[in-house]
């Protein structure tokens, strides 16, 4: 892991709010920032895998090189590691109990060769349980986290726990991202709250941390990471991806 100058995690308290979505898509935007090849996403998710399908891998697999394992490659050359390329099927299901996950999670730190990287990006699941733990604890020199959320209040009290989680951990908080906020019609253009509004405001203002940004709800977004297209790539030029690059240029800025 020593060749690996910056590794961030990406965590929320709850599951739905788009946590894969952020992770793959500052993915791009950091390796379109001049380092293609030196960008790698770890999938911690290990029983609800979804960056495979959201890169467009579905179907690939992991090879093993001299070094150790190799991670799959997407887009702009993007290093990609997850349970889902080890699953006989798509509805194959992973029914572990703790420390094999742990022994899972170990494995793709210790024995997959990241290579000489630039980021390491590191998908957790939901919560603050096995897997979340155990990379906190095993990644070496964590540059921080980057907390997800959604504008409503059932998500703002869960995503309080997750900054509590990670400041108890002894992780740095790089900033909060609120995902799908508000919607422009495409019919009048009025801004229409979905999910209420300023949850990750609220949030950044009692926990005293940064907000990154604010990702608005496009129907878009959805369609294109079902194809398997990152919507930062497929659609340069949405709010939604406008949003996205200057929370990028924020967080390069802090880990500098």
């Amino acid at each position: 892991m020593s060749k690996i100058k910056h590794k961030i995690a990406i965590i929320s308290g709850k599951g739905g709010v788009g946590k894969s979505l952020v992770t793959v898509n500052l993915a791009i935007g950091l390796a379109r920032n001049g380092r293609k090849g030196k960008i790698a996403i770890l999938d911690a998710d290990l029983t609800g895998p979804c960056i495979p399908k959201m890169m467009g891998l579905k179907g690939l697999k992991m090879e093993m090189g001299p070094e150790g394992i190799l991670p799959a490659k997407g887009s702009e050359d993007i290093g990609v590691v997850s349970m889902d390329f080890l699953l006989p099927s798509d509805d194959a299901p992973v029914i572990w109990r703790g420390p094999l996950k742990m022994g899972a999670i170990r494995q793709f730190l210790e024995e997959v060769a990241w290579g000489d990287l630039d980021y390491l990006l590191v998908d957790l699941p939901p919560g603050t349980g096995d897997e979340s733990l155990s990379i906190l604890q095993l990644l070496p020199e964590m540059d921080g986290v980057v907390i997800v959320t959604i504008p409503s209040e059932v998500s703002q009290s869960v995503v309080k726990k997750a900054v509590t989680f990670a400041r108890k951990m002894s992780v740095p908080i790089l900033g909060i991202v609120e995902n799908m906020s508000g919607m422009v019609c495409p019919h009048c253009g009025e801004l229409i709250d979905v999910f209420s509004k300023g949850g990750g405001a609220k949030v950044s203002d009692e926990m005293d941390v940064e907000l990154l940004g604010s990702i608005p709800l496009d129907p878009q977004v959805a369609a294109d990471s079902d194809e398997g297209v990152p919507f930062i790539v497929k659609h340069p030029d949405s709010p939604a991806s406008k949003e996205f690059i200057q929370i990028i240029k924020k967080i390069e800025k802090k880990v500098k």
